[in-house]
Order: C-alpha cells, then sequence, then structure tokens
C-alpha cells in the first residue's frame, strides 16, 4: 500500500532541503498557507455542495417513486429491477475505483500518513456517482464520510496542479478532509477539529491556519447554495439544574458503553461479510441492497441517513419508548449491514441519529421514573449526539464542538464535556478499538504484536511521544534513529494496533512511541524525542 518515495515527500533528507528557520519565517510561505487553504475550501467546498445538493434530488426522487409505488405490486417488481441495475452500476464503479469502497475517512487518513496514494482523478467522479445511486437506492449511509474524502482528494488535486511536493500534498489533504465536513455538516469548527483530532492528530500553528481557511471558506460557499441552516438543528432547553447531572455521569458511561458495542458489532458484520467467497463486490452489495428494497415499503424511516427519524425526535410529541427503541436497533443493524458490505458510504450521519436516539430512550426512561423533566428531552438528544460520537469515534473534542454549533448553544458546554469525556474513557475501558483507527489498520495492514517487555528493572520513567508528519523520525527505520542515552523504545501504537518495535520498523507519521528512560535522563530525553518528533509543514526547495 505504501507509494513510492517521491521527490519532497516525507522522509528525513528532503524536508531539511533548505534552511526550516528561514522557511518558517518566509512571509510568502506564511500568506500561501491562507491563499492554498482557502482555494483548497473554495473547490472541495464546492465539490461537497454539487454532491449535497446530488443527494437531496435523490432523496426525494427515492421517496417519491417508492411512494407512489406502494400497494402496487407491479410497480414494486419494477423498483427491484431499478435496483439490480443500479446494483451493477455501482459495482462497476467499485471495480473500477477500489479506493471509493467505505466511507472514505479512513483511505484519507492513509493518504495524511502517507501510506495511500489514491488517483483523485478517478476517486472524485466515482465516490459522487456511487453515493449519489446508493441514496436513490434508500443504504442506511450517511454522507460525511464521502464527503470528507471528496474534499481530501479535492486538496490532492489542487496540491498536483499547483506543482506542491508530497509533504505540502499531505496538509491540503487534509485542508481538504476539513473543507469537506465542515459544508457536509455545515459546521466549520467541527469540520477543523475533525481533521485535526481524527486525521492528522497533530496540532500545529500553519496547519490549523490553513484548515480553518479551507473550512471557512467551504462553509461559506455552502451557505450560499443551500442556506445556512445547519444539517441537523438541535434544540437545547437551558442548562440542567445541578442535581441532574447524576443523569449526565450515567448518560455518559452508557454511551462509552453502546459506543464500544456499536464499534465491536460493525468489525463482527465486516468478518461475516469477508467470509463471502466471491470477490465481486455485486456478491456482498447484494444484501444491502435487497434490504433496501424492503425497507422502502415495510419500515421507510430506516432509509438513507436518518432525516425521516430527526423529524420524528424534533417533533413536540415525545415518541413512545417501544419506538424508539425500534427505530435505534432497526437503524443500528440496517446500517451496519449496508456498511459491513463495503459499501462506498459513512456512518457518521446515521451515527448522528442513534445517538439522539439514545438520548431520547434515556430522556424517556428518566420521564418515566419520575427522575428527570420531559422539558429537558431536546437536552438529552443533544447529549446523546455527543456521548455516542465520542464512544464510537474517540474524537471527544470534536464532538463538544459538533454539538456547540448544532445547537448554537454555550449552555450546552459543561454538560456535553461531562458526556463527552465519560464515554471516551468507558469505551476506552473496553479496550474495543476506535473506528476509524480500526478501519485504518485494516487498509493499511497494521498487525498487533502480543509480545511483551520484560527485564526492566531500576529507576524508571515512561514517557511517550507522537511522530508529526515531516519530522526527522519519519521514514527512519528504529536502528537508524539517533535515540537520546538511556532512552528505549516499548512500544509503537499505530492506527490503534500496539506493535512491537525491532530495528527493522519504520516509523511513519502519526505513530504513538512509547519509551522508558532512567529518572535522572528522563526530562532530557523528552526534550529530545519531542524535538526529532516536530512535524513540519514546510515547501521543501522553497523559502
Amino acid at each position: 500500500m505504501r507509494p513510492e518515495p517521491r521527490e519532497g515527500g516525507g522522509n528525513a533528507s528532503s524536508s531539511h532541503a533548505s534552511n526550516p528557520v528561514e522557511r518558517r519565517l518566509s512571509r510568502r510561505f506564511q500568506v500561501s498557507l491562507v491563499w492554498e487553504g482557502a482555494l483548497v475550501g473554495l473547490v472541495g467546498g464546492g465539490v461537497v455542495t454539487l454532491y449535497r445538493l446530488a443527494l437531496s434530488w435523490a432523496e426525494r426522487m427515492l421517496r417519491g417513486i417508492t411512494g407512489a409505488a406502494a400497494g402496487d405490486a407491479l410497480l414494486v417488481a419494477c423498483w427491484f429491477c431499478v435496483l439490480a441495475i443500479t446494483l451493477l452500476v455501482v459495482s462497476a464503479l467499485l471495480r473500477w475505483e477500489p479506493n471509493t469502497s467505505g466511507s472514505g475517512i479512513p483511505q484519507v487518513d492513509a493518504e495524511v500518513l502517507d501510506r495511500l496514494d489514491a488517483p483523485w482523478a478517478r476517486v472524485i467522479p466515482a465516490k459522487f456517482a456511487e453515493g449519489t445511486l446508493l441514496a436513490f437506492s434508500g443504504l442506511s449511509l450517511g454522507r460525511e464520510g464521502p464527503s470528507v474524502q471528496l474534499g481530501g482528494m479535492s486538496g490532492k488535486a489542487v496540491s498536483r496542479i499547483l506543482h506542491r511536493k508530497r509533504g505540502e500534498e499531505r496538509l491540503l489533504v487534509t485542508c481538504g478532509a476539513a473543507a469537506g465536513m465542515s459544508a457536509a455538516f455545515h459546521a466549520p469548527l467541527t469540520g477543523v477539529l475533525f481533521a485535526l483530532e481524527e486525521i492528522h492528530k497533530q496540532f500545529s500553528a500553519p496547519l490549523i491556519i490553513s484548515v480553518m481557511c479551507s473550512a471557512v471558506v467551504a462553509d461559506f460557499l455552502v451557505a450560499q447554495v443551500v442556506g445556512i441552516d445547519p444539517v441537523v438543528s438541535l434544540e437545547f432547553l437551558r442548562d440542567l439544574p445541578h442535581v441532574d447531572y447524576l443523569l449526565v455521569v450515567i448518560l455518559g458511561l452508557a454511551c462509552g458503553i453502546l459506543g464500544a458495542l456499536h464499534n465491536r458489532g460493525m468489525f463482527a458484520i465486516q468478518e461475516l461479510y469477508g467470509l463471502m467467497r466471491s470477490r465481486l463486490p455485486q456478491a456482498r452489495l447484494l444484501v444491502p441492497f435487497a434490504l433496501a428494497g424492503v425497507m422502502a415499503f415495510v419500515w421507510p424511516e430506516l432509509m438513507c441517513g436518518g432525516d425521516a427519524i430527526l423529524e420524528v425526535l424534533l417533533s413536540p410529541e415525545a415518541p413512545a419508548l417501544g419506538a424508539l427503541v425500534a427505530l435505534l436497533l432497526g437503524k443500528y443493524l440496517f446500517t451496519a449491514l449496508c456498511f459491513g458490505s463495503g459499501a462506498p458510504g459513512g456512518t457518521l450521519f446515521p451515527l448522528v441519529v442513534m445517538g439522539g436516539l439514545v438520548g431520547a430512550v434515556f430522556s424517556v426512561c428518566g420521564t418515566a421514573f419520575g427522575i428527570s423533566e420531559h422539558a429537558f428531552f431536546p437536552n438529552f438528544v443533544a447529549l446523546g449526539v455527543a456521548g455516542l460520537f465520542s464512544g464510537v469515534v474517540r474524537a471527544p473534542v470534536t464532538a463538544v464542538v459538533m454539538v456547540f454549533e448544532l445547537t448554537g448553544s454555550l449552555d450546552a458546554l459543561l454538560s456535553v464535556s461531562i458526556v463527552s469525556i465519560l464515554a471516551y474513557v468507558t469505551s476506552s475501558l473496553t479496550k474495543t478499538d476506535a473506528f476509524y483507527d480500526h478501519l485504518l489498520a485494516g487498509l493499511i495492514g497494521v498487525s498487533s504484536d502480543d509480545s511483551s517487555v520484560s527485564g526492566l528493572s531500576g529507576e524508571k520513567d515512561l514517557g511517550h511521544v507522537r511522530v508529526g508528519a515531516g519530522s526527522r523520525l519519519e521514514g527512519l527505520l528504529v536502528r537508524e534513529v539517533p535515540w537520546p542515552d538511556g532512552v528505549r523504545l516499548l512500544l509503537i501504537e499505530r492506527a490503534g494496533r500496539d506493535v512491537v518495535p525491532t530495528g527493522e520498523t519504520r516509523l511513519c507519521a502519526a505513530d504513538e512511541l512509547l519509551f522508558i528512560v532512567g529518572t535522572e535522563a528522563a526530562g532530557d530525553a523528552r526534550i529530545k524525542l519531542g524535538v526529532m518528533c516536530e512535524g513540519r509543514v514546510v515547501r521543501p526547495g522553497r523559502a
């Protein structure tokens, strides 16, 4: 999966082709970070805006056709014939460009880590067409994952057109991912945090400047075309009374457990699909397409991302507990069966819908037992969104910012933060992989090693550092690293997996290095490793 190194790639030698201080202080370089980020936001935001319009048209056509066909056996049979044709077209597109399979977020992660070099000129049209066809077919998949990939590939297209080097290309891919997320959710801060926390996993001033420019420009563009209202407009009545914060804690713990169960179920269904001997995409896609045909006439609320369920949640009358539980289980199973097949669609929007359902179930139960007021039903819906997102994706900061943007209320900050943190910690303690880390590990072929480290004695300190993109350590073998005196590398955490290193293990961007060092040398070792791991956003060969 790893592409051949190219001129200006992320290796140590090319990252020092010119004076890094001179590059950092260059006014022209600082300005270029702004306009290139804005350009990526314009291109990526434009592509995702068109994608949103196409999906909206496809969903309207779906509901119009299936609504007219309901009750007529001949028209129902004709609709299944249309689904069969759509299945063949999507399968052909997947064979033409396999990198469009799934949500697209792991592919963007791999691009940023320099472990994948996908052809943007084929990914963009293929993903656009596949997502539109799947929305027209009614599969329970979201738009956000594909939007992130479309944005990321738009950033790559801008990089290639401007003849940028590989190191800067990875930055522009991150900018494009932020633009895609921003345009998809109509939430620019969420786009910025998601790109930094989930994809790039690194914070630096030049990177933040570029990513923010992309997200803001993309959000402004989509606002001019589809309006200023967010995709999901959540409500937050007012902050809960402090005596009710015990319920907030319980909801956070519940969301962490449910997040772990969500991930384990998704991974298990992927493994079941993997048992199919046929390698043809249509063999796996046959299951979700057939289910979508049935759901269109039996349970239409479960179709597509979940807009129909959101209408139920945001209606003045709270649904019955049984209906909420049924919608939650039905939406999860349908989404898992669709996503596990490798269909080119995401799970973020269905995840938001399921989080809202979790919060709604919690609120109805609390009201029934007399420990909560019905007036706070919208609050718990918003808290459920943040909690389940944090428990599944393990990006608690993004979860907090997302709910803030979707509610437009700072009153939610304290309770949302508590739920997100507790869900994150609880889900992590179950030793369940984070959702996108697991998918990335499968994509780039990372395996874990259960070997233990022994034979250590004396007064020791543990420490950890993260390898930055473009840093001195990226691309080096472990044996080539000038480790500070007394430092012993124990583990490498890569894409959520623990890798026991050998001298021939090559370090990659975003690797988390766990090391042990003598107490007396710990401070010096941390400083030196921090400098070596510091990522650089530079344009090799240019001041």
